[in-house]
């Protein structure tokens, strides 16, 4: 298991900015045991990182490097104000560029989302069109895109023995 102090990550993150981006990283790092489901984050108002130590425990340096250059991707980007969000073009080619991760390893432990089954469904009352839902919706605000016939709402049964 590789320990290691929020000096050292700090010393670390301040050494990959330079040498991969050619740019200073300013403001503070830190490691944070609470994360769970992330590798690291990233504080637009402060601009600090945290790292979850976990990563590096449990896959080393290199990824959690990989990690490292990812949030400081967002981090170099949001200062100049070019699209930082995992969805900008910016971002995407910025990352590939300098050989960060757009995803970390799973921890043991951490829990997984479990798409949402369909809980109700529109039915057309004239041709029997069925628009699944997973959430409820006013069939008075819709109407069958196929012969556009009134629609009703539908519960639908869950798999274990409840209805909604």
């Amino acid at each position: 298991m590789t320990t290691m102090s929020n000096e050292e990550l700090q010393l670390w993150i301040e050494q990959v900015s330079l040498g991969s981006f050619g740019v200073p990283f300013r403001h503070k790092a830190s490691f944070n045991n609470r994360l769970t489901t992330t590798g690291g984050r990233y504080f637009t108002k402060g601009h600090n990182i945290e790292i979850n130590p976990q990563q590096l425990a449990m896959y080393g340096r290199d990824e959690t490097e990989k990690i490292i250059k990812h949030e400081l991707c967002h981090y170099h980007l949001h200062l100049a104000r070019r699209g930082y969000m995992h969805r900008d073009a910016d971002f995407k080619s910025l990352l590939a560029q300098v050989g960060g991760s757009r995803y970390c390893g799973a921890l043991p432990g951490a829990k997984a989302r479990k798409p949402q089954p369909y809980r109700y469904k529109l039915v057309c009352t004239d041709c029997a069109m069925e628009y699944p839902r997973k959430r409820k919706a006013d069939p008075k605000r819709y109407r069958c895109g196929k012969c556009a016939g009134k629609l009703k709402l539908v519960a639908l049964e869950l798999g274990n023995g409840q209805s909604t």
